[in-house]
């Protein structure tokens, strides 16, 4: 979708519009256009404007109305402007009006969650589900895509050449997305027997929003090194450690992050790769705790969880990055006692509301490791002890 020019710079240049409708505020569109700006500088893209609409509901036609659609094509005239990305979801014949009257690339947010996952996947499963959830994508938007080429109505012989293209797409894409189903069949055969050669370990999984810094938190956890990355979506493809805490041990995986509207298709295509939280034992749900929504983020993660019927798992609360938490919060010249006082609150706070049952820690810094391996410890004994009462593991 967004891809590197010759001669020019590595990095696209892009506007991103964002919608105020039903129930948001504009503080809260924001906040989303932020995380869209991010979304496509891990495209490859730089935002050079933001755009938002308010309306009572969508326009058919441009999604954001004529007026707005005016103001953002004499910005973009005569700029190094090559694609406009929508916070929301758009129709084919949304795409196309626009595209016409703009003269650039119009993408919305499904369309660049679905590129990032194209261009993160390595696997030979990753890679498939990402083209199957593309394919999947792009179905419904066919008969909009042909518009600009006439159709005749009526009987016998006198069909257009546009339904023609359409009907042959169709047949195309949907030989293509059962191909591709069939694939996956065989990968996720696979994938299960590999899990069944795992024995009778334990199964942790780690779970949150994407860019929570779970990767980080893989490779202190495990010692092993991870890929990690200050991008969204580094990791797509499940990774599995055998771990062992005084001679107890588990088996610990990180999965691909979530995020707020993630497309359906990407969660359907990825059912595979999640059976390992489905599977898991143990859920130890990391949370970005400087970020300024994450209490949103916990309730996307919650809502995505209880898709896929791993709601109610033994879940840890793991608050991560309180060195940028402290940063962020605390001014230098505020006294010890007072920033101790705040983060007792907070602390207070989060325990009340999960039962006891969260962690405040920085992975990258180290702060309180030694306490989330203890916590971690005790929980996977604790399932041992349930599932094997006359067998002693490691303790």
């Amino acid at each position: 979708m967004i891809e590197k020019k010759k001669g020019k710079s590595s990095q696209e240049r892009a506007v991103l519009v964002g919608l105020v409708s039903g129930g948001q505020t504009e503080t809260q569109v924001r906040e989303y256009l932020d995380e869209l700006a991010f979304l496509a500088l891990t495209a490859g893209a730089v935002t050079v404007k933001r755009f938002i609409q308010k309306l009572p509901h969508p326009d058919a036609r441009s999604f954001i109305g004529k007026g707005k659609l005016e103001e953002i094509r004499q910005f973009v005239t005569g700029k190094d402007i090559s694609v406009i990305i929508f916070d929301d979801d758009l129709t084919a014949s949304q795409i196309a009006h626009i595209e016409k009257a703009l003269g650039i690339t119009t993408l919305d947010r499904s369309d660049l969650i679905l590129d990032i996952f194209a261009r993160r996947a390595q696997t030979a499963q990753a890679k498939t589900q990402v083209e199957l959830a593309q394919y999947q994508h792009l179905l419904p938007r066919l008969k909009g895509m042909w518009t600009h080429l006439e159709r005749q109505k009526g009987g016998i012989g006198l069909r257009g050449p546009g339904e023609t293209e359409i009907e042959t797409d169709r047949r195309i894409v949907n030989t293509k997305i059962s191909l591709l189903r069939k694939r996956l069949q065989e990968i996720d055969k696979q994938a299960v027997t590999q899990r069944k050669t795992r024995g009778e370990l334990i199964r942790v999984a780690l779970v949150g929003y994407t860019n929570v810094g779970k990767s980080t938190l893989m490779q202190v956890l495990s010692k092993t090194e991870a890929f990690a990355e200050n991008k969204l979506f580094a990791t797509l493809d499940t990774t599995t450690r055998k771990v062992v805490y005084d001679n107890t041990p588990f088996l610990l995986s990180d999965t691909v992050g979530f995020i707020r509207k993630l497309p359906h298709q990407l969660v359907e295509s990825f059912k595979s790769t999640l059976d390992e939280v489905r599977e898991s034992d143990i859920l130890l749900h990391v949370v970005d705790i400087s970020h300024p929504r994450h209490e949103q983020q916990i309730e996307v993660v919650n809502q995505t969880l209880a898709e896929l019927g791993a709601a109610e798992k033994t879940t840890l609360l793991v608050f991560n990055k309180m060195d940028q938490y402290r940063a962020q919060t605390f001014d230098p010249w505020l006294p010890e006692a007072v920033k101790q006082d705040i983060l007792e609150q907070l602390f207070s706070q989060w325990a009340y509301r999960t039962h006891g049952q969260c962690i405040f820690v920085s992975a990258a810094g180290g702060d309180q490791i030694p306490a989330l391996r203890g916590r971690l410890l005790e929980a996977v004994q604790a399932c041992y002890k349930q599932r094997y009462p006359y067998k002693m593991v490691g303790f």
